[in-house]
């Protein structure tokens, strides 16, 4: 996995940080794309947070209400994680499975150790990078983890 992007590298100065996680992003997603079994990569641009497109606001930052997200040094710190995890999903420490939400297939790749998750919304013929996160508590790490056995055991049946 990448080496961690810390706030302490930076001197303490959130906005030079905030810059930096940034150029990442646009590296990994915007200045170059990954591919995903022959579907173009796109992001979900708008709305624009502070210039910014919504997808990179959406996975350095944290909160249910949209209009109000927090920065989350947590997901901030993994920003190299997403490309590398959706490059090396076929990788034996990764966890890959499909699950269906609100009528939409997502991927989830999971790293157990790191304990962060990587999730693709796919379209026709497209997929989206529609979050990616710290997994933080215990509880829900036990709850991807048995989705993921979920799937491969309905996997292995047919």
């Amino acid at each position: 996995m990448p080496a961690l992007v810390l706030l302490e590298d930076f001197g303490g100065n959130f906005a030079q940080y905030l810059e930096a996680v940034y150029a990442i992003f646009k590296r990994d997603f915007v200045d170059s794309k990954p591919t995903w079994e022959g579907k173009r990569f796109a992001l979900k641009k708008y709305p624009m947070e502070f210039g910014k497109e919504h997808t990179f606001y959406h996975i350095t930052h944290e909160g249910h209400d949209e209009e109000d997200r927090k920065p989350d040094f947590r997901r901030m710190e993994r920003i190299a994680f997403p490309r590398f995890m959706i490059d090396n999903a076929n990788h034996p420490t990764l966890k890959v499975w499909l699950k269906r939400i609100n009528n939409s297939d997502r991927i989830h790749i999971m790293n157990e150790g790191e304990r962060f998750l990587v999730v693709l919304d796919i379209r026709e013929k497209i997929f989206l990078l529609w979050t990616a996160f710290y997994i933080g508590y215990d509880h829900t790490l036990r709850k991807k983890l048995k989705e993921y056995e979920d799937y491969i055991k309905s996997k292995d049946r047919t």
